[in-house]
């Protein structure tokens, strides 16, 4: 065993004290960084859990609603915790995020219908879209620039546990235990690391960073939040219904988002301008296209190839940890002047995992070729979406942090509900609604409707490859 001679144990004290983990920094990372890992735990175990779900409520046709209906909520959430956070400070947001995340898992937990379902993962959205600006924002405020690489990298981390664990626990739980406790098991827990985070958290970053600034939250913002919800909760209406009348809420949908986030997202983000525009454009693109196309893995696995829950939600557990080593990989300061290129390279992952996925339809075709796949698109989303975090708060002033945080998350909502929906509704006419209480039984029931999710998605990430050239300023 090595022995640490005194002048060495007082270096390797001053290196931790330099770190997130130093005594300066100990409780408020680990703190915010266990809040991150309920909220993991929970994401992965949700989608081993939902094809059980939407099978036992009936609600197959509304499958993709039931992820973007959350996301479509946390729109409204984000925007609302940018404006909070800068104007008063993140506690409030965080603490409210929180009740409304815990309280939305007790309503889908205790749904009879899938429209309670539904609801309960839209409340659940609106409690998540705040929690994850207010964290940000924390960061930005409380850590200094040279320490944001590896709090983010700890978040990243912060999912790999839950990536292996929650699917084998959440499917035991599902097979022995019924659905509905992989839901109300959670919200508990989430209380002791925010008691070990808020105290830190009042003393770094409370408050407006400007005390002479109007402290009044942004009425018109938050009228364009509330219609950007709007929007985006229509067009997931329209999706779900392949009726004429539909074009109608499509239509209103797309009109009001159109007109609200050219206002709340940075001025040429949809021209892909270079700088802070493109780091949001960015951000959309990588994680739409992949969370749309996971959303549906378990649910293919599960119907197409005969695959319990546990197995299904066990195929994406690598995924984690590649994730995890992605975020780690970005945040070492020997990679940083090579950031852009890693960040191209993690889109042309991306786009290959998603178009390699659907091979699995072709029973030939190992299953366990999902979880490679899936495995190798995790490390590019790890290098993608930490860096574009890094980023974003390198190219934010100070009183900027909250908004422009909001603008990230709310691109990377946007596009999950807007993609999510494209993809249920290609799902849906493509016959994919009609699988049943028996799905697990069939074989090769609608192979059509899940190829039209993922192939169309393995494009969009492709566009991501060029995005990811316009980072920076020339």
């Amino acid at each position: 065993m090595t022995v640490l001679e005194p002048r060495d144990a007082v270096v390797a004290d001053r290196a931790v004290e330099g770190s997130v983990l130093g005594r300066a920094y100990r409780a408020l990372s680990v703190g915010i960084v266990s809040v991150v890992l309920l909220i993991a735990f929970e994401a992965t175990a949700v989608g081993t859990a939902m094809p059980v779900a939407a099978r036992e409520l009936d609600g197959v046709g509304l499958y993709a609603f039931a992820f973007s209906g959350y996301f479509t909520t946390s729109l409204f959430g984000m925007v609302l915790a940018g404006e909070w956070s800068d104007r008063r400070g993140p506690v409030g947001a965080l603490t409210s995020g929180i009740g409304a995340f815990a309280a939305g898992l007790v309503v889908a937990g205790t749904a009879g219908v899938m429209w309670v379902f539904v609801l309960g993962r839209a409340v659940q959205g609106l409690g998540g879209g705040l929690v994850i600006v207010a964290l940000y924002v924390v960061v930005g405020r409380a850590y200094p620039e040279r320490l944001r690489p590896a709090i983010m990298a700890a978040f990243a981390a912060s999912w790999v546990v839950p990536s292996v664990v929650g699917p084998l626990a959440a499917g035991a739980v599902t097979e022995q235990l019924g659905w509905r406790w992989v839901f109300v098991g959670i919200p508990v827990l989430v209380v002791l690391p925010l008691a070990l985070a808020l105290p830190q958290i009042r003393r770094r970053a409370s408050g407006p960073v400007d005390s002479s600034a109007d402290a009044s939250v942004d009425r018109r913002r938050i009228r364009l939040a509330l219609g950007i919800s709007l929007g985006a909760g229509l067009l997931q209406y329209a999706a779900q219904d392949l009726r004429p009348l539909a074009l109608l809420p499509a239509l209103a949908g797309a009109a009001l988002l159109v007109r609200t986030v050219r206002e709340l997202l940075p001025r040429g983000t949809y021209r892909a301008a270079r700088g802070l525009p493109s780091v949001v454009l960015l951000r959309g693109v990588a994680a739409g296209s992949f969370i749309a196309a996971e959303s549906f893995v378990p649910l293919m696995l599960v119907t197409q190839r005969g695959l319990s829950p546990t197995l299904a939600g066990f195929s994406l557990a690598a995924g984690g940890v590649t994730w995890a080593v992605g975020s780690w990989v970005q945040s070492r300061a020997r990679v940083e002047p090579y950031r852009e290129r890693l960040m191209v390279a993690g889109m042309v992952l991306v786009a290959a995992a998603i178009a390699v996925a659907p091979s699995v339809l072709i029973h030939s075709v190992p299953a366990w070729t999902v979880a490679v796949a899936w495995a190798f698109g995790c490390f590019g989303m790890g290098l993608v979406i930490s860096s574009t975090s890094v980023l974003l708060l390198q190219l934010s002033a100070p009183e900027e942090a909250g908004a422009n945080s909001a603008a990230l998350q709310m691109s990377d909502g946007l596009s999950n509900v807007v993609l999510l929906s494209a993809g249920g509704a290609a799902f849906a006419a493509l016959g994919g609604g009609r699988v049943g209480h028996a799905a697990a039984e069939t074989s090769g029931a609608h192979p059509a409707a899940f190829a039209a999710v993922f192939l169309p998605m393995a494009g969009v990430a492709l566009a991501g490859v060029w995005v990811a050239g316009r980072l920076r300023v020339d």
